[in-house]
């Protein structure tokens, strides 16, 4: 059974979700499909990834309540401004065949455009909540100093902030300040893009344990506390991937890959402080 994760707002969050980062539109719906039907009810896309219609289509398709179903998007980059927030929010609904989000996040901060105004850019997602029709709302690539000052803007913190983080850049500055106001910590690329799959320290872990390199990284994000949606689009891998509520690590085998950090240089996407793509 997957354990739910208690957000600021009151709401919970299911600890392990699906990511549907660069699954093709065209194979999204039979992708999020089986996904569903290994177990997963925590179903992350964006505005930005184009396939948040294939992700409505899957999930309307399974027969699963809706209420049983996390969903969350995000906001494109090139959709900062106030009426753009709205309008693309209502867009976003449409392509999910749904009433309401469960969690909408700022995608990137872009603090080089907009005149780094993320502010105004959060105020706006704040009013989405009024009406009801978005439950949590959040931020994703938010760092230390972004967070600090949408907090003293509005004095509400976000429900979420989804990070890149995994053994090679725990990315301790943004997870330790998000904690900090309470945010729950997700982490976007939790196997490092696959880099760390291949690391010996893992893979002694995973020979010790009896278990696949993945399992065993996603098992140390679940013993940090973080909220991880990990993508593969083989059945096989899904499984795999959900199949780590039945195992522990040791508090040596957890220092062994806490060591694994490389501070900035193991990061494998961009840096929030400059990334500025809007597209």
């Amino acid at each position: 059974m997957v354990d739910s994760v208690k957000l600021n707002d009151s709401t919970s969050i299911p600890q392990l979700g699906f990511g549907t980062y660069l699954v093709p539109p065209e194979e999204t719906v039979a992708t999020v499909a089986a996904a569903l039907e290994v177990g997963y009810r925590h179903i992350d896309t964006a505005q930005m990834y184009g396939n948040e219609a294939q992700v409505g289509e899957a999930v309307a398709a399974s027969g699963i309540a809706r209420d049983d179903i996390y969903l969350t998007s995000k906001l494109n980059n090139s959709k900062h401004g106030r009426d753009d927030v709205l309008r693309s929010f209502d867009e976003t609904l449409e392509k999910l065949k749904v009433d309401r989000l469960d969690l909408f996040l700022i995608h990137w901060p872009l603090p080089t455009r907009y005149d780094g105004d993320f502010v105004a850019t959060w105020k706006a997602m704040l009013e989405l909540k009024e009406d009801g029709r978005l439950t949590s709302v959040g931020v994703s690539n938010f760092q230390p100093d972004h967070l600090q000052q949408i907090v003293d803007a509005t004095g509400v913190a976000p429900a979420v902030n989804q990070i890149e983080a995994h053994p090679y850049f725990r990315n301790d500055a943004a997870r330790l300040a998000s904690h900090e106001h309470a945010i729950a910590v997700e982490a976007w690329g939790p196997l490092g893009q696959g880099a760390v799959l291949k690391d010996a320290v893992i893979g002694e872990i995973a020979a010790e344990t009896g278990r696949a390199a993945s399992q065993v990284i996603l098992r140390w994000h679940l013993q940090r506390g973080d909220i991880i949606f990990p993508k593969s689009m083989r059945r096989e891998r899904m499984e795999e991937n959900f199949a780590i509520f039945d195992f522990t690590l040791n508090d040596e085998q957890v220092s062994r890959i806490d060591a694994l950090d490389q501070g900035a240089a193991g990061r494998v996407g961009p840096d929030p402080d400059t990334f500025d793509w809007i597209g």
